[in-house]
């Protein structure tokens, strides 16, 4: 397989890595941290990230010892080496901050050969639970904190007692649950792969009473029919993407075993999953089968180290992908590469000679993985793989193109409908056409919908219209095949569901005219209606339901919220006359219809024959417009009208004319429907009460009396008596009616005398004997009326007693008023001499001329006017004037300002004394202008007490401050000044 660039790529990183500490024996590699360990026990830690380097003397100055493994953690912190010579073992832990290593003392003698590290949980300062594979095959669990300079514990935990063998590869994963932290444990020896699992803690898992398990039986079976194959490594590894292990391989004997890794579930001991084994025989290409001495694991690929070569191995297709070779000095070359390492936090992979130090580079390594995918026919995960439109497609065409060969068309079209490069649109429509499969094209159509985009809007309604009448041909085809009715009934109403799902789906793309032109011409009544009702063209879904004779539909659909109250109008004909009860039904649902509109179709209603007994929809449409939605519309009163005057009982004419439905509305009529018109058709229809009823209600009471004689006197009697603020015309109207009593009698004379009696009495006085003896005939007898004349001259001479009676009454009233002004003119009220003003607070009379006169008013010495009033107050005149001036409102205040003027101006001698405002003059003598004008004053200000009256009352809704004087009170401010060795405060304004 040939790429266009190479993905793996080897750059020297260091020439001389031992520098001088002998030859490089192993390496560990973590978060660009690179520690080496040379064949004299030292250990060269190269710090990438920082570009700092410094080595630890682990010989004790012998050099006689060698490093055996370095193991460093993914985060390069936590370092632990084994050193051994001299025939015994001695294992090491640093750290990153230490300048001087640790031994582990209850590690002495014991060889480790591999370290597992709890990736989940370590961290800087502490490596946590770790895990030591050593040579005689036994787990040794350890754990440093580096502020304690020492290890916190030593545990032995493990060992194979069944198998013997050393531990040559070890992994460890974590993962949290509800229960507790889960450990998962792998681990290899030359035959057998182990794996531990359990809740806890890692010494937990091995004291469980359970073997270890072997896994792979036919992988141990080669082990043990080929010994040479001790004499490679084995090595186990874990890709970790994301801080989490996804798959594993282990170098083993017979080949690279490797799978998946699950950690997931809580229960399931085995965690491994997809297992396979790749055959070294896969890696000779013929030739002589040999085997690699180490591997490295990234996400797709193996990394294979055979000689001084790696050979870069798909995991997934198993095919050799690309080779790298290393740039050895010729000194190292002949002893080839040592081994590989992997830096799974960086992303990077190392190589080592005995010299030199190499990074393995990768560059985009899962460009062509969906090529390796497709070639498997794993599609979703080629899927996965795809970076960009153009690979998608072609794993998507290779889909399409095997189930189309499998004759699998519906999944072909789905397929197809999915490419957008690699296949026009027209090849793949040309495809299906050209086998006769329209049913798989209307599937690719559809499924194409679902991929365009949404801008694309033209196309879209283009393949929409194609799919719609791909449709529309299998209708008509199911309905034409001769198939039993079972089976062409049960598929035809699924593709007409399917249909109308479509048309629902793709009502905003179609367009309107071509789809409703599409399904006319196939005959789809229905549908069309269906499609019509999706976009919102209710005219003609209403018009179809009117022609099928189904107004429940109809209406039903007139009842939806976005339909225009203009159809509600336009179909009311056809409908009223289609099904009345569920029209007016629908129509009292409403409150947003005009009843006016709706008179043509109840005009047309009424003009149709009914039963008797039926009821008239019309009429209790306009009942419920009339009272309920209190409709004023004259137009509908007058109809309802009319149709309460076709009616043979009267009664409800009568009850809708004696309605007042302008009621307790401002300025409102009583009635909202044409009197004249109401007139005349109750003349028409000879419905002559309601002709009474409504002459009396235009006030036209003579004819409504007169035709009320027609039909019943006593509703003549009736309506005359309506009439009460004119007696002149209530008399008249009563002469009418007792006229016609008088002539309608056919009795005996002395009867007919009798009933007109009785009939006076009905009048309560209105009308007497002699109002109508004029109707009684000429040659009537005065015996006949000698009871009633008597009765009448009895009832005047009552009158007349009682008109007497108020005479004498009123005469006395008379004297009574004469008496009380001649008292009137001696009352006097007692003031006492420290009697003070109630406004200015001075005295009423004053020892002294101290108190300056006002003009207009007259004293007696000294004194000045003042007032009185019997609640005991007093006032001096100006200052009752000034008082009730500012008090009351402005024009009262104009009108006494005025009337004191007045009173001012005219020089004349007043005449009144110094009596609290009582006049000195006899009140029965005549009344001066002067007189008048200062009467109007004392009514203007002393009708009653300013303390007492309504105007103290008026005070009590009035702001202490007016607005006209809210600028004064800006100006207000507190002064302080000294009143001889005190302070005051004073107001200034």
């Amino acid at each position: 397989m040939e790429f266009k660039r190479q993905v793996f790529t080897v750059d020297l990183l260091e020439r001389y890595a031992a520098k001088g500490h002998g030859v490089i024996t192993c390496m560990a590699s973590g978060n660009d941290v690179i520690v080496l360990g040379t064949s004299t026990g030292w250990l060269i830690r190269h710090d990438f990230g920082v570009g700092d380097s410094y080595d630890i003397d682990l010989s004790a100055g012998r050099g006689d010892q060698s490093i055996h493994k370095v193991f460093v953690d993914p985060g390069g912190s936590h370092c632990i080496a084994n050193v051994v010579g001299n025939g015994t073992s001695d294992t090491y832990y640093t750290h990153a901050k230490w300048s001087k290593p640790r031994v582990l003392t209850k590690l002495k003698g014991l060889v480790v050969n591999t370290v597992a590290w709890n990736r989940q949980q370590i961290t800087e300062a502490s490596t946590r639970e770790v895990i030591l594979g050593t040579d005689n095959g036994q787990l040794h669990e350890i754990a440093v904190d580096e502020k304690d300079k020492r290890e916190k514990y030593v545990k032995f935990i493990f060992e194979l007692s069944e198998l013997p063998e050393a531990f040559k590869g070890l992994q460890m994963e974590t993962a949290s649950f509800n229960n507790g932290t889960r450990y998962y444990i792998m681990a290899v020896t030359p035959t057998r792969l182990y794996s531990f699992t359990g809740t806890g803690s890692p010494e937990l898992l091995y004291f469980q009473p359970r073997p270890s398990l072997p896994v792979m039986q036919i992988v141990q079976c080669i082990l043990w029919s080929f010994p040479e194959i001790y004499q490679i490594g084995n090595e186990l590894h874990f890709f970790i993407k994301q801080r989490r292990a996804v798959h594993f391989a282990w170098l083993s004997g017979a080949g690279i075993y490797h799978g998946g890794l699950n950690f997931g579930s809580q229960r399931g001991e085995n965690f491994v999953e997809n297992k396979a084994l790749l055959d070294y025989s896969k890696l000779s290409d013929g030739g002589e089968v040999v085997k690699p001495s180490s591997i490295a694991l990234s996400e797709f690929h193996f990394l294979l180290l055979i000689g001084n070569r790696v050979k870069v191995v798909n995991r997934i297709s198993e095919q050799i992908v690309e080779e790298l070779y290393f740039d050895q000095t010729s000194e190292s070359a002949s002893k080839g590469i040592i081994g590989l390492s992997i830096d799974a936090s960086a992303g990077l992979f190392y190589a080592y000679d005995e010299n030199s130090i190499f990074q393995v580079s990768v560059t985009d390594e899962g460009r062509d993985m969906w090529k390796v995918y497709l070639d498997l026919k794993e599609y979703a995960a080629a899927l996965a793989n795809c970076s960009d439109p153009y690979q998608r497609d072609q794993v998507y065409l290779e889909q399409a193109e095997t189930a189309f060969s499998a004759r699998d068309f519906f999944r072909a079209a789905s397929f197809f409908a999915k490419i957008n490069y690699a296949l026009s649109f027209e090849e793949i429509t040309l495809k299906f056409i050209g086998i006769g499969e329209q049913d798989a094209l209307r599937t690719f159509l559809l499924r194409k919908l679902d991929n365009i985009g949404k801008d694309d809007k033209f196309q879209i309604m283009m393949i929409s219209t194609w799919a719609t009448e791909l449709y529309l041909d299998k209708i008509n085809r199911l309905l034409l095949e001769d198939d039993s009715p079972e089976k062409r009934n049960s598929e035809y109403q699924s593709i007409l569901m399917e249909f109308r799902a479509f048309l629902s789906d793709s009502k905003d793309v179609l367009d309107e005219a071509t789809t409703m032109m599409l399904l006319e011409s196939y005959g789809r009544v229905d549908e069309l209606v269906y499609f019509a009702s999706l976009k919102e063209q209710y005219e003609i879904v209403i018009h179809h339901y009117i022609q099928q004779g189904e107004a429940k539909r109809a209406l039903d659909v007139l009842q939806k919220p976005g339909v225009s109250v203009d159809l509600q109008y336009k179909f009311a004909p056809d409908l009223i006359m289609l099904d009345a009860y569920e029209t007016v039904e629908s129509w009292m649902t409403r409150k947003d219809l005009n009843p006016r509109k709706l008179i043509p179709a109840m005009m047309s209603y009424s003009s149709e024959p009914h039963a008797k007994n039926e009821t008239h929809e019309v009429i209790k449409y306009l009942e419920f417009c009339v009272h309920r939605l209190q409709n004023e519309d004259p137009g509908v009163h007058n109809l309802l009208l009319s149709l309460y005057a076709k009616k043979e009982d009267d009664s409800a004419l009568l009850r809708f004319l004696q309605c007042k439905f302008g009621k307790g509305r401002a300025n409102g009529p009583d009635f909202f429907y044409d009197p004249k018109y109401a007139l005349r058709l109750c003349l028409k229809e000879k419905r002559m009460r309601a002709c009474v009823h409504i002459y009396s209600m235009m006030f036209m009471h003579e004819e409504a009396v007169a035709l009320a004689l027609q039909v019943d006197p006593e509703l003549a009697m009736a309506e005359a008596d309506k009439v009460e603020d004119d007696e002149d015309l209530r008399k008249k109207l009563w002469l009418m009616v007792a006229k016609h009593v008088v002539e309608q009698e056919k009795g005996t004379k002395r009867d007919n005398i009798r009933k007109a009696i009785a009939f006076l009495k009905e009048t309560d006085g209105l009308l007497k004997i002699e109002d109508i003896l004029p109707f009684f005939p000429d040659f009537a007898l005065i015996d006949d009326f000698k009871e009633a004349i008597c009765s009448s001259l009895e009832d005047y001479n009552q009158q007349i007693e009682k008109l007497k009676e108020e005479m004498n009454d009123a005469t006395h009233g008379a004297d009574n008023i004469r008496n009380d002004i001649s008292a009137l003119a001696q009352r006097y009220t007692v003031v006492d001499r420290d009697e003070e003003c109630g406004v200015c607070k001075r005295v009423i009379l004053p020892s002294g001329a101290d108190y300056q006169m006002a003009r207009g008013y007259t004293t007696i010495g000294p004194m000045a006017p003042f007032y009185v009033f019997p609640c005991g107050h007093a006032f001096h005149a100006q200052c009752l004037v000034a008082h009730v001036t500012k008090c009351t409102n402005q024009n009262q205040a104009e009108y006494i300002l005025d009337l004191q003027k007045q009173l001012t101006l005219m020089s004349v001698e007043p005449k009144e004394g110094a009596n609290g405002g009582l006049s000195g003059d006899d009140l029965i003598t005549s009344v001066t202008p002067i007189d008048k004008i200062r009467s109007q004053l004392d009514d203007a200000i002393a009708s009653e007490c300013p303390f007492c009256g309504d105007l103290m009352i008026s005070e009590i809704s009035k702001p202490f401050v007016l607005p006209e004087e809210s600028y004064l009170v800006s100006s207000w401010e507190i002064t302080s000044r000294n009143v001889g060795s005190e302070k005051g405060i004073s107001f200034v304004v």
